[in-house]
């Protein structure tokens, strides 16, 4: 199987005397993983950082064998962020959660435009945050766990949606989740519109919302945990005091 794509790096480890082992974000192809020769080069180096964007020539003689592709880079990539170690935790993140979320060689071009979108904005400190949950909410979406928020699950209202049930992941308007205000998930605004302003602690939120779902239905099902470049990048946003 061959094909050119635009892709992104999602991750790469040394393999023999020079070479990589690449896994890429495609756009049409889904998660792949590729042998790069010279991967393990110095040049090549920069070239294979988490979020890097690269246009990919991908060859196999069948399908089912691991194949080999030649990366062309696109861009400046993460080295324009070197100056940010904020924004490169949450391009790590993010890149770490969608090549442990994803499964192999199964296209979802949803979830490459919503690391798109993320990439792009990653040099606007105050956007970035928000932008992250909607790239982990995206990723849920495509992979069939997306969260119902369009109205109140149990009394059908449109109106102050503040809550999210942890079992369904339905909105729950807040005269209706109450009672039951301490079991649920709270709603930050910035999901709900584009428009919706950031309040206090509404990234936290964003960021406990998406990891109950993500580890729930994805990484537990596999029985592994939530990607440690996950939990590094919440620690550091605490520490940047922007939780």
């Amino acid at each position: 199987m061959d094909f050119e794509d635009d892709a992104y790096v999602l991750a790469a480890r040394a393999h023999g005397e020079s070479g990589a082992i690449v896994e890429l974000l495609t756009s049409a192809h889904g998660r792949y993983v590729a042998h790069v020769a010279g991967g393990g080069s110095r040049r090549m180096r920069p070239f294979l950082q988490p979020g890097a964007r690269v246009i990919v020539s991908y060859r196999a003689r069948v399908a089912e064998q691991l194949g080999s592709a030649s990366l062309e880079p696109v861009g400046e990539g993460p080295a324009a962020l070197f100056d940010d170690p904020l924004a490169l935790a949450g391009l790590a993140a993010a890149a770490a959660v969608a090549a442990g979320a994803l499964p192999e060689r199964e296209p979802h071009p949803g979830a490459f435009f919503a690391f798109e979108a993320l990439t792009e904005v990653l040099a606007l400190a105050e956007i970035w945050p928000a932008v992250y949950v909607r790239f982990e909410a995206g990723l849920l979406q495509e992979l069939g766990f997306g969260l119902d928020l369009s109205k109140c699950a149990v009394t059908g209202s449109l109106d102050d949606l503040i809550y999210v049930s942890p079992r369904t992941g339905r909105a729950v308007s807040r005269e209706a989740g109450a009672p039951y205000a301490e079991r649920l998930l709270k709603l930050p605004p910035f999901l709900l519109s584009s428009q919706g302003g950031l309040g206090e602690g509404d990234i936290g939120a964003g960021l406990d919302l998406t990891a109950h779902f993500l580890d729930a239905f994805v990484f537990a099902v596999m029985n592994r945990p939530l990607p440690p470049a996950r939990m590094w990048l919440v620690d550091r946003l605490k520490d940047a005091g922007r939780l």
